[in-house]
């Protein structure tokens, strides 16, 4: 573990989206199919409001899993995805150029499925020297065992584990950041549970004298 490593920071960082798509969500068992889309559109959003490259990629879209989900598409409506063959995206030419093209080091993870599509290319960005994040919440696996026995693999080769709120905490870092605080607080509202409903209770509730 590298205890060093400083915290995250919108300029270092590239997002990755892999295979957010219904027909391989359909498969997934690992946790509730409508928060890992929820916590998904949520790191897209977050990547948007800290001005992050995001680079997304699909699979097998016309004849199986279908398009990237509208929900994120909506998000980032001027990505489009790479469509591929591989599994491993890191093994697709005009992928992994695209993620070279970001000129970041640090690449932040996020897609279906943990056990391969997610799992693959973390594995293989490691080995290339990027320092990588798994968002793990906005990940999805065929079995809750096969998914967490992915995020454990990937964790021991490197990677660090995360969640999207933490992602975004880790952004923001101060909430009298101006600049992005309207966007980030609208984020942790839609999609933070009850620390959401806390920010919202805040603004609309309570009045300091």
């Amino acid at each position: 573990m590298n205890t060093d490593a400083p915290l995250l920071t919108p300029d270092d960082c590239a997002l990755v989206l892999v295979d957010h798509q219904a027909g391989l969500a359909f498969g997934v068992s690992s946790s509730d199919r409508q928060a890992i889309r929820s916590n998904a559109v949520a790191i897209a959003r977050t990547a948007k409001a800290f001005k992050l490259p995001v680079v997304i990629s699909t699979s097998a879209s016309k004849v199986y899993s279908g398009p990237l989900m509208p929900q994120i598409q909506a998000v980032l409506p001027d990505n489009q995805a790479i469509e591929r063959r591989n599994m491993n995206l890191w093994e697709d030419d005009a992928v992994r150029a695209a993620i070279l093209a970001t000129e970041r080091r640090t690449l932040i993870f996020s897609g279906l499925l943990t056990e391969a599509c997610v799992s693959f290319p973390v594995l293989s960005a490691l080995a290339e020297g990027y320092r990588v994040f798994v968002v793990g919440d906005a990940c999805g696996g065929l079995t809750e065992v096969g998914h967490q026995f992915a995020l454990r693999r990937m964790e021991t080769a490197g990677a660090t584990l995360t969640s999207w709120l933490q992602v975004l905490l880790e952004f923001q870092r101060d909430w009298t950041r101006h600049e992005s605080y309207e966007d980030a607080r609208s984020i942790v509202v839609d999609h933070g549970g009850g620390y959401g409903i806390g920010l919202a209770y805040a603004r609309d509730m309570i009045h300091p004298t």
